[in-house]
């Protein structure tokens, strides 16, 4: 029988993997108005799961348990509550009767109808009426189970601004009947934008992410990669800049393995050791790179063929540092975020010299509360000999990151500033 605390990360595990999954169908049943009840089933299935597997053990199998559990609960709901009936158009006729009830709910919770469930969600989330940044983060908490403090790392925002944005969505939702249907194609693609942007900071929690013990959290790039995966194997959202997405997606989950060493330390891109990155999922990542470049060019492509220069190089040495600088050029002309200035500003240290990765930091603004920023700036004052501001540097990063392994590695980093 498995411990308490290996019961409670299974079911964070399934909570990452099949929450999303069960609020979609759900909400497809009771309406999108009613997503909060959606929320409670699914919460309330997840505590009964906690509990009685603490008592009992674990089921064979932990996910058809939650879904046998939370169909139940959505009878029941439904039985409770028949102003629900009315929501949803297309099966509030269906759920009218005793008889087509229980039918009607095992029907959705068919695995196809679970994606095609998702889908729906996920582009009702990006519905025009929402402002993209409360989109995004609706979408990140509906789709994807991330928390307000997670959400507000991907955006360099507060917990309190995140919860607002949420808040404003929900009610946007209520007060103009936004229903879970997949737009038609001429409005799809307005909002596809949105969805992969959202999948693309999901991935990026997961590859880097706020949870101060955990570095890598490999659920959350996996949930990305299946949920980018879905929109790829549909005729309508099928388009070159997701299979870019999906593209970048492989590459940069390749090198998992060598990211960390058996400790949990961080080992950097430099020093990893390349025979442990994966790669048949390289290969697969070429695949989808080779199906996006066609009649369109964006971000994603762009950060697909850096990471694919990565992948293909047989040293850091060897690296093509001068094509990785160039295409980050590019990038920040179209995309002038910060945070591609800051890897543009990276490269430009193996392209061209600490002086101009030094320059390019130093115009950098927006990220003076972002810990990675004030360590790359030390690692450049570190190369170029000026040891006193690289600790300073090390120090600040030091203040402004929560993670154990990342504030392990910073440690290290000032000690050696001592000689």
């Amino acid at each position: 029988m498995k411990s308490e605390e290996e019961i409670h990360l299974a079911v964070d595990h399934l909570f990452r993997h099949e929450s999303g999954k069960m609020i979609s169908v759900l909400s497809r049943l009771v309406g999108l108005q009613h997503l909060e009840t959606a929320q409670d089933i699914v919460q309330d299935t997840l505590l009964q799961a906690l509990n009685s597997w603490s008592f009992y053990g674990m089921p064979d199998n932990p996910s058809a348990w939650l879904y046998r559990v939370a169909k139940n609960k959505a009878i029941d709901c439904l039985r409770r509550d028949k102003r629900m009936r009315n929501v949803t158009s297309q099966y509030s006729h269906l759920i009218e009767s005793e008889y087509t009830l229980a039918l009607t709910i095992k029907s959705v919770f068919e695995e196809k109808e679970i994606q095609d469930s998702q889908l729906r969600m996920i582009f009702a989330c990006c519905h025009p009426g929402i402002p993209v940044e409360s989109q995004i983060a609706l979408a990140l908490k509906t789709l994807c189970g991330l928390n307000a403090a997670e959400i507000s790392k991907a955006f360099l925002s507060t917990e309190e601004t995140i919860s607002k944005r949420i808040y404003r969505a929900k009610e946007k939702i209520r007060t103009e009947n936004i229903q879970l249907d997949m737009p038609e194609a001429s409005r799809l693609q307005e909002r596809l934008d949105a969805v992969l942007h959202c999948l693309y900071l999901l991935f990026n929690e997961g590859y880097n992410s706020s949870h101060p013990d955990q570095l890598i959290r490999e659920d959350l790039c996996e949930e990305a990669m299946r949920l980018t995966h879905l929109l790829t194997r549909n005729r309508l959202t099928n388009v070159p800049r997701a299979n870019a997405l999906l593209a970048l997606f492989c590459f940069q989950a390749s090198r998992f393995a060598a990211r960390q060493d058996d400790k949990g330390n961080i080992i950097l891109l430099k020093m990893q050791d390349r025979k442990r990155w994966y790669r048949p999922l390289i290969q697969k990542g070429f695949e989808f790179l080779e199906t996006a470049t066609v009649k369109e060019s964006s971000a994603y492509h762009l950060e697909a063929a850096i990471a694919y220069l990565h992948a293909v190089a047989p040293s850091f040495e060897d690296t093509d540092w001068n094509a990785i600088y160039y295409l980050y050029g590019i990038l920040y002309k179209h995309y002038p975020t910060p945070f591609v200035a800051l890897n543009k500003a990276i490269a430009a240290g193996y392209a061209r010299n600490t002086a101009t990765a030094l320059e390019e930091l130093l115009m950098i603004k927006e990220l003076e509360k972002y810990y990675l920023y004030h360590a790359a700036l030390a690692e450049v004052y570190f190369e170029s000999g000026f040891t006193e501001q690289a600790k300073h540097c090390y120090e600040k990063a030091l203040q402004l990151t929560t993670s154990v392994a990342e504030q392990h590695l910073i440690h290290s980093k000032i000690k050696s500033c001592f000689g």
